[in-house]
């Protein structure tokens, strides 16, 4: 047969009850331990024994901000029920005001824009001139302001620009400077080489060798004839024991540079 529905109702024991609320108030905790981590919900809990001892659990936020939650939802939704209830039962006196208010906005925006001006007074059409020269005066402050900060940026691009230039400027003469020392020094190793190349042709000039003199030719002497006893003609002999009539060499010519040269070259 089945257990039948235990009835619960409070335990007489005073040692069975304290075991009991020890039991189940730790399985309470797991349990919302168990809900909090399964379902991330913020859970809170608070347990007061029969002796007024505390036993709380709360998730990983706090106690108090659970607490406080708590307190602005309970605080809200009364507002919400007794805003509902009340605004039900003055729906009926609230409409013709709020009717009547829509009614004079409407008709102050259409005297502002110069409409609907017959049914004024003089008094109202004073009041109403005297809050158009307002607005129109807060208008041209607010218009003036813009356009001051306006000239103010301007002036800030203007000067940034200036500065922007002048760095420009500087830098192309800069680069002119150097440009043109670079074509000073150009010029100054041209000159330099054509110098260097000038002494190198006049020395080369220098110590080549003079060419030889020309030398007429020799004329032979016509040969002497002589009788002899054995019925011939002998050619003489010259001094240097040379036969006549032989063609001499040419003479031997000095092309050496004399020493005042050498020294001046070497000075040089």
């Amino acid at each position: 047969m089945g257990r039948g529905k235990v009835q619960l109702k409070r335990i007489e024991n005073t040692i069975s009850r304290q075991v009991t609320f020890s039991k189940r108030r730790t399985g309470l905790l797991k349990k919302a331990h168990e809900i909090s981590v399964l379902c991330d919900a913020d859970v809170a809990l608070i347990v007061f024994s029969t002796k007024g001892k505390l036993f709380e659990y709360s998730t990983d936020s706090s106690m108090e901000r659970i607490l406080d939650r708590y307190e602005q939802y309970t605080f809200a939704e009364r507002q919400l029920n007794g805003t509902n209830i009340e605004s039900q039962e003055n729906w009926s006196v609230e409409y013709p005001k709020l009717a009547a208010r829509i009614e004079v906005i409407q008709r102050k925006l259409r005297n502002f824009t110069g409409e609907d001006l017959e049914p004024l007074s003089l008094r109202e059409l004073q009041n109403l001139e005297q809050q158009l020269d307002t607005a129109l005066k807060r208008i041209r402050t607010r218009k003036n302001q813009l356009l001051h900060e306006s000239i103010s940026e301007m002036h800030k691009k203007q000067n940034a620009l200036q500065e922007l230039n002048n760095s420009l400027a500087n830098q192309v003469k800069e680069n002119g400077k150097m440009l043109e020392e670079e074509h000073d020094q150009v010029q100054v190793v041209g000159r330099q080489q054509q110098t260097n190349q000038g002494r190198h042709n006049s020395s080369t000039l220098m110590l080549m060798p003079l060419p030889p003199t020309p030398q007429p030719p020799s004329t032979p002497s016509l040969p002497t004839s002589r009788s002899t006893s054995g019925g011939f003609q002998a050619r003489g002999a010259t001094d240097d024991g040379d036969y006549e009539g032989r063609p001499r060499p040419p003479a031997a010519t000095n092309t050496h540079m004399p020493l005042w040269m050498l020294r001046h070259f070497n000075e040089i």
